[in-house]
């Protein structure tokens, strides 16, 4: 029997994509579904005559692979993946690798690394972006995990990944442990963002300056084709261009309720945890809970008093370009954050990640792909340890030349009443990070006072705390830690 170079267990369709794909580029590989007649549907069907083999047991399934076995795993995250790990292990050979391809928790992804080096063989968790064309056609991957597993699996990772530049794979080692996922995990934070950002434009180009479906299809199609252009940009005009079969708009129909899978959720969370400032992200989360209330904002439209968008009397082009940069200063405060988060972990986890090489691999491939990620390769190729990519001269003028435009964007919002939360977060962030002096010498001075919490002062060094007995009856004693 001919062995395959790699094995593929989980036949939904970003995994029967996934084997289409590495077999198109001269793979063979071999599959295996926990329901067996998925097995037999995808060999006579997709997969009819074509380099793949078909297993009806995972005894089967393993011993068809070639060494050192490499194990593909696109199953549902969480405890199917730690099943299928606990399945394959007593099969398998010291090192043989594990790889889990789903949207995995990152802490998870340690977790089981750890394990199953533990038992002699290497684990990858990689993140897979691009959805189901990315996943036949070349998706963005991002691995992380055992080391040593890379090298053997490189051939087949950037042999199926997407290309830009001329063929530079949109794929490559970003690091230990969950790194990989971790990376992905960021890359759907920024999607959040991407997504909600162009959703707030379509409001305000719908509410306030009454555009139809029509004229707005066409202004995105002009967005696309400058520093805008993007996979998302791309998809947004096509959806506000589509009719059903009785000639009606599809999106005049969908039920504004948004739904979501967690990784938003925890790009949020790990913001939090590290003490980073994920506010547009965090806000994009909220947005889309606040959109599933459906019900509860009926209910609360009768009731609740505010303006509502009348008929705009200013120069449409004139704010439809202002439009157009306050979306594009917008994106880059979101990705500045992502990036500013990627740092703290590698900081804290000891990884050594490539931010440019990063926005490489997220060029093509991926949901977030754009022309403007290779603005911030360029950034990180000027300048590999900048700080926040708000500093690079390239984004510090294409905010510049945007600042008047955003803030008469969110001033019209606001006066007519239409909610753009990471419109705003994005400004607030901005005019927040670019102030030397903020208010929170107040807040220290009420924490000093109703905790004891100690602050700093502007006329010592940093690193000196001081506390003061603000009633003259609080004493001397200060509080065991000291909380920035």
């Amino acid at each position: 029997m001919i062995k395959s170079d790699i094995g593929l267990i989980g036949l939904a369709v970003m995994g029967e994509n996934l084997v289409l794909n590495m077999e198109s580029k001269g793979f063979r590989v071999s599959v295996f579904n926990r329901t067996v007649s998925k097995v037999e549907n995808f060999i006579s069907g997709r997969g009819k005559g074509k380099n793949i083999y078909g297993a009806h047991s995972l005894e089967d399934f393993v011993s068809s692979l070639a060494s050192p076995r490499k194990v593909f795993l696109m199953v549902k995250a969480g405890q199917a993946v730690d099943d299928f790990i606990g399945r394959l292990i007593p099969l398998l050979d010291k090192g043989d690798i594990i790889i889990d391809g789903g949207n995995t928790h990152f802490p998870d992804t340690k977790r089981r690394m750890e394990y199953v080096e533990s038992k002699g063989l290497l684990y990858i968790g990689t993140g897979v972006s691009g959805g189901e064309e990315g996943a036949l056609k070349g998706p963005s991957m991002m691995p992380g995990g055992s080391p040593e597993a890379w090298p053997w699996v490189k051939p087949i990772f950037q042999g199926i990944c997407a290309k830009v530049d001329g063929g530079s794979p949109c794929c490559d080692w970003v690091g230990e442990g969950g790194a990989g996922h971790f990376v992905k995990m960021v890359h759907n934070g920024i999607e959040y963002g991407d997504i909600q950002l162009i959703c707030e434009c379509y409001s305000i180009m719908k509410n306030l300056l009454g555009m139809s479906n029509g004229e707005m299809h066409e202004t995105f199609a002009r967005w696309n084709e400058g520093d805008l252009d993007s996979y998302l940009i791309e998809i947004t005009r096509d959806i506000l261009a589509k009719k059903d079969e009785d000639g009606k708009y599809v999106l005049d129909y969908i039920l504004d309720t948004a739904g979501q899978k967690g990784t938003g959720k925890w790009t949020a969370e790990a913001a939090l945890d590290a003490g980073v400032p994920l506010t547009l992200i965090a806000e994009s989360v909220f947005a889309r809970s606040l959109s599933a209330r459906k019900e509860e904002r009926v209910q609360a439209g009768a009731i609740l008093q505010g303006p509502r968008p009348g008929v705009f009397k200013g120069d449409r082009q004139a704010f439809l370009e202002d439009l157009r940069r306050a979306l594009f200063a917008s994106k880059v405060v979101s990705y500045a954050q992502g990036y500013s988060l990627m740092k703290a972990a590698a900081e804290e986890y000891g990884w050594k990640l490539n931010y440019g090489g990063i926005a490489l691999m997220w060029r093509g491939g991926c949901i977030i792909r754009s022309v403007f990620l290779g603005k911030i390769k360029e950034a990180f190729d000027r300048n590999p340890d900048i700080t926040n990519i708000l500093l690079d001269p390239y984004f510090t003028q294409k905010l510049s030349q945007a600042q008047e435009g955003w803030r008469n964007v969110i001033c019209e919002a606001v006066r007519s009443g239409i909610a753009v939360p990471c419109l705003s977060a994005a400004l607030e962030y901005y005019d927040g990070y670019r102030s030397p002096v903020l208010p929170a010498n107040l807040l220290q001075a009420q924490r000093d006072y109703f905790g004891a919490h100690t602050y700093e002062r502007t006329d010592r060094p940093r690193g000196e705390f001081f506390h003061t007995n603000w009633t003259g009856e609080g004493g001397d004693t200060v509080a065991g830690t000291y909380n920035a």
